[in-house]
């Protein structure tokens, strides 16, 4: 059977996803936001009677309003940078996709998948390019923003045609716009370590990721990607650092590789940033600087790297550390996810 033939004057959408952020930085939007992000079990994957007491007694209490207290420190006359950005990158990447519609989906608050998913559908998209705006794939992000497109998706009356960009982690695209945007700050710095930080995920995901028996068994499982880790979250981030370090010309045993962003007591994947950032400046290592795999500035890279690690840092005897630019907006960004984007499918 041949496949459905669609006009080519029928536009093509591209759908955006990012990971969501509160409406408001207020206690009752922090709640609401946390609520819906860690009740998705593929975020807290235990039995949902277990999640839902974990997070009604002992999360939302204790984290809401010191979450709050965080988003206040990094809001914008825009609002939330992650979705200032967002909007700002959506309208750059469909003037340069020319008959390509282009919308902005966040997995959890505001602009939701489904409401993104609509308005392409009103704009005539019947065929849909999906793009989860990170570049590592894990289950807790990748595949939970997937599974939410495919279920809005199906709900349809007239289901669109779906295209997924995989994981651009090795991406040169991705690569050169990330290193273009760091190479300035580590000449200005001249850092004696430079620390990739990524966003942490328990142990326990990687290791249902590759299930071969080797993962994290030794220090090195991460250090080259084969037929056994290439869906592995871990080995993947090694590999960016790897490749990125190389374009900047940053020798192996300055580069740094952790995690950071860590939730609960069970073990997360390690090295764990915090704890990397202050051996070094207790060890006298003056200089630093701190590449953030996010794409895009929100909590995680305003406040807890750029505020706390920053001040973590001095207090255990560091001078300078400084926070390599995310790529938010910029062109150099918003042309390397067309080029993206176009490698994946013919249809944009």
């Amino acid at each position: 059977m041949s496949a459905p033939s669609i006009p080519d004057a029928e536009p093509t959408g591209l759908l955006l996803v990012q990971v969501g952020t509160p409406r408001e930085p207020t206690t009752t939007a922090v709640r609401r936001y946390l609520r819906q992000f860690l009740g998705d079990p593929r975020v807290l994957d235990m039995p949902a009677w277990r999640r839902r007491l974990l997070l009604e007694l002992v999360i939302l209490p204790l984290r809401s309003r010191r979450s709050a207290a965080a988003y206040r420190k990094i809001w914008t006359a825009g609002g939330s940078p992650l979705l200032s950005f967002g909007q700002d990158l959506a309208i750059k990447v469909e003037a340069r996709l020319g008959d390509a519609r282009v919308e902005l989906g966040m997995r959890y608050g505001e602009p939701s998948i489904a409401s993104a998913l609509e308005r392409l559908g009103a704009r005539g998209c019947r065929r849909i390019v999906v793009m989860p705006l990170y570049a590592q794939d894990t289950a807790s992000a990748t595949s939970s923003a997937l599974a939410e497109v495919s279920l809005r998706a199906a709900a349809s009356w007239d289901v669109p045609y779906l295209a997924v960009v995989p994981p651009f982690y090795d991406h040169p695209a991705y690569l050169d716009a990330r290193a273009q945007l760091a190479r300035p700050v580590l000449e200005r710095v001249r850092p004696e370590r430079v620390f990739f930080s990524f966003h942490g995920v328990p142990e326990r995901h990687v290791r249902r990721t590759t299930p071969d028996g080797r993962c994290l068994t030794d220090a090195d499982c991460c250090a080259a990607l084969d037929g056994g880790n290439r869906h592995c979250y871990r080995a993947q981030c090694h590999a960016t650092a790897r490749l990125l370090g190389e374009r900047l010309g940053v020798p192996a045993a300055q580069r740094v590789v952790c995690f950071q962003s860590r939730l609960g007591r069970t073990p997360w994947i390690r090295p764990y940033t915090d704890s990397e950032l202050e051996a070094a400046a207790k060890s006298g290592i003056k200089n630093a600087v701190i590449w953030s795999s996010f794409a895009t500035d929100c909590l995680e890279t305003l406040e807890e790297l750029g505020l706390r690690a920053v001040a973590q840092w001095r207090e255990a005897g560091g001078d300078t550390l400084a926070l390599a630019p995310s790529p938010n907006a910029e062109d150099l960004w918003a042309d390397a996810v067309v080029a993206i984007a176009r490698d994946a499918t013919a249809w944009l």
